[in-house]
């Protein structure tokens, strides 16, 4: 018997996203499809077995890499293996070998080596603004995943994207704590919608080699120009997750912004 996943949600183009786990989404704007971080393999499982955290998920994905349909483009924001893993993004450039990824420009190497040596990488920096890729313009901002690191030429090997299609305005964070000039960034370029990591940070995690990132109420205050917040970045690695109940019962409470807690593999509308 085989089981195959339900994949109706990324055959359809309404205008909506889909939380992959993690940090990844797909999101569809009505005219174009961008995939971010897409982690959908079991590598850091392989690769942590048998050490003190050993990677397991918590969550099944919701499909693989050879189910998805080909994105108009896919966006990675750092090298750390959930975001940038070659058994999810590799497979994508052999399927689909003239597919662009967006990377940090202090990575390309990297990049390379994890999607393919013949792959269309697309190196960028922070504060860059990409031309318009059939009008999908993407905008690039620093991050700081515990620390806002730079390589010895000085490029940002943390970044986050700002998404402009189809009159909406979407912007994910990729990994990050609160840093100076982060908010003003935000405010702005104006988001309708933000995607902010919520599994916080702590000495223990950092001492372990887990750099952390923002609390749910840091998040949330960076978001509070927005009309939707959706946390992500929880719910996958049990040693470096925020309590599902908690957000749940956030959600609740505020209106503004509206708080949604995805599932995963479940496909939200968006109605501008």
């Amino acid at each position: 018997m085989q089981v195959r996943p339900d994949l109706s949600w990324c055959k359809s183009r309404e205008a909506g996203f889909v939380w992959l786990g993690q940090a990844g989404f797909w999101i569809e704007t009505g005219q174009h499809r961008i995939l971010i971080d897409p982690y959908l393999s079991d590598s850091l499982a392989r690769k942590y077995v048998g050490k003190k955290h050993p990677h397991k998920r918590m969550m099944q994905a919701p499909c693989t890499a050879r189910d998805l349909p080909r994105p108009d483009i896919v966006l990675v924001t750092h090298a750390h293996t959930d975001h940038m893993d070659p058994d999810t993004l590799g497979p994508l450039f052999e399927r689909f070998p003239d597919l662009p990824f967006v990377v940090p420009s202090s990575r390309l190497a990297e990049a390379r080596a994890r999607i393919g040596k013949q792959a269309n990488l697309i190196g960028v920096d922070a504060d860059e603004e990409l031309e318009p890729i059939s009008e999908l313009s993407l905008k690039v901002f620093p991050a700081a995943h515990e620390e806002l690191a730079t390589d010895s030429d000085g490029r940002h090997l943390f970044l986050g994207y700002g998404m402009m299609s189809g009159g909406l305005r979407f912007y994910h964070s990729g990994d990050t704590i609160p840093f100076d000039g982060l908010l003003e960034r935000v405010d702005a370029f104006g988001a309708d919608l933000v995607m902010l990591p919520v599994n916080g940070r702590d000495e223990t995690r950092l001492k372990d080699g887990v750099p952390g990132n923002m609390t749910f109420a840091e998040a949330l205050y960076l978001a509070r120009g927005s009309a939707v917040f959706v946390p992500h970045h929880w719910g996958m690695f049990s040693f470096n997750t925020e309590s599902s109940e908690k957000l749940i019962e956030a959600s609740k409470t505020y209106d503004e912004p509206s708080i949604i807690v995805p599932q995963c593999g479940v496909k939200l509308a968006i109605h501008n």
